[in-house]
């Protein structure tokens, strides 16, 4: 049993803190960091920190591609990479201050050539009808229009357990290969139906509508008021947060969905999947950088 992590679009992280941001001016910061980036590699990280077997399979280029997996080898996160011969992966420059602002610059990435693709969808050919395959994050430009479908057809040739964390059209484009997971934001929910979504009732309703539409189990994260799950069996679970101060938003839904993941591989039950996705989740965002199995394993005997 392994989860795979597709990222297309992967960023070599610098992150810097600053007691306050004063633009046109220079200014000396004496804490900083590197990390390596992408929704897809922080659910592996995640993954990896929890012993679920796991591999961030990914299309990277230039020394910042091979410093993401340096990185990632580094935390013990197993890497396979297609390495483009042009063009670098993306920098994208994490700026928090010290009252807790955010503000990220992030870059382009290179362009994607057709055999990278096909190099990509070459390492899933060992999927099986065991594993899970979670493509998440935004589709970079310059990839080809076949390439997305692609991996949505290769989850299914395998009978792999297909978990999607994307927004608009490429979450849309996997509904008819009936995702196993999919996970909108109550925003990202909204915009699919068409109104704004205020209660339980109306995105309970609304991840109905996507179920309709071939998701099994709708996972929609809230931030601050916890999530709600419509499981496959029309079951709908509510979960708050647990208390904490948020420190950063990065990785938080990453996290959910890792945790998720590993709930359910290691418990069959979808409620289990749910509390250690909102303790996942929540662990991150009262961190800075992705939670330690540790902060983990506090909350979730808090929830």
């Amino acid at each position: 049993m392994m989860v795979t992590t597709v990222t297309l679009n992967p960023a070599l992280d610098y992150h810097i803190t600053l007691p306050g941001l004063a633009p046109g001016e220079i200014q000396w910061f004496s804490h900083s960091s590197f990390s390596p980036g992408g929704k897809g590699i922080n659910v592996s990280l995640l993954l990896s920190s929890l012993g679920v077997e796991t591999r961030a399979l990914g299309i990277a280029a230039g020394f910042t591609g091979r410093e993401i997996a340096r990185l990632l080898e580094e935390r013990g996160c197993p890497a396979d990479m297609v390495f483009l011969e042009e063009g670098c992966s993306r920098v994208n420059v994490k700026l928090q201050t010290s009252g807790g602002e955010e503000t990220a610059f992030n870059g382009p990435g290179p362009d994607i050539p057709p055999q990278a693709v096909a190099q990509l969808l070459g390492k899933l050919s060992t999927l099986g009808p065991e594993d899970v395959l979670v493509l998440s994050g935004s589709l970079p430009q310059g990839l080809p229009e076949t390439a997305f479908p692609q991996l949505l057809e290769a989850a299914r040739r395998a009978g792999a357990k297909l978990v999607v964390d994307m927004a608009g059209d490429p979450l849309l484009a996997s509904l008819p290969y009936h995702p196993f997971l999919i996970k909108p934001n109550n925003h990202e929910l909204g915009e699919i139906v068409g109104r704004e979504l205020k209660t339980d009732a109306e995105i309970t309703a609304a991840a109905r509508v996507l179920q309709e539409k071939g998701a099994r189990n709708v996972l929609v994260s809230m931030a601050g008021n916890g999530a709600l799950l419509v499981d496959e069996h029309g079951e709908v679970h509510r979960i708050g947060c647990p208390k904490g101060k948020v420190v950063n938003s990065v990785g938080a839904g990453d996290s959910m969905v890792a945790g998720f993941v590993a709930g359910y591989l290691q418990s069959g039950s979808y409620e289990q999947a749910l509390r250690l996705g909102t303790a996942c989740g929540s662990a991150t965002a009262f961190s800075l950088g992705l939670a330690t199995k540790e902060k983990i394993e506090e909350l979730f005997g808090q929830i």
